[in-house]
């Protein structure tokens, strides 16, 4: 079973300054929250895509790491809505395959029941433990969260 994570000792620096927080952690899944801040707006005053991308792949990048280290060979986002300033948008990040030497990812970056932004990524697994105090997760390619509407 996964555990909530109080993100202490979890979030990077990178992470720290953008404000987000590590909400869940199991083997090949990760959610990671945020909260879109003035500092965090483009120029038409709606999230930077740039935040959205770093909550999706620190999502990304813990999932993939409770199965020992591991590196990104390429990544995608797509981008559905905007969000204002004040949203607290949440990266859900699930494994879709696994193999002995890469993993691919699906993260649903969500508001309110709306999916914002669809992620996708694959790494390359490096030989070394996995993060430590992680729990049993879904096999690979379950979905945990409802699909969601919109």
């Amino acid at each position: 079973m996964g555990r909530d994570a109080s993100g202490e000792g979890l979030e990077d620096a990178f992470m720290r300054t953008l404000g987000l927080q590590v909400r869940y952690l199991a083997p090949g899944e990760a959610v990671v929250s945020g909260v879109v801040g003035e500092a965090h707006l483009n120029l038409h005053g709606t999230a930077h895509g740039g935040f959205l991308y770093a909550l999706a792949d620190s999502a990304f990048a813990l999932a993939s790491n409770t199965r020992g280290p591991a590196v990104a060979l390429s990544c995608r986002m797509d981008y559905f809505r905007p969000l204002a300033a004040g949203a607290r948008v949440e990266a859900r990040a699930q494994e879709v395959n696994l193999s002995p030497r890469t993993a691919t990812y699906r993260v649903e970056v969500v508001w309110e029941g709306k999916l914002v932004a669809l992620f996708t990524g694959t790494v390359f697994r490096l030989e070394g433990n996995a993060l430590p105090g992680v729990g049993e997760g879904l096999p690979s390619g379950q979905n945990p969260w409802p699909k969601e509407e919109g």
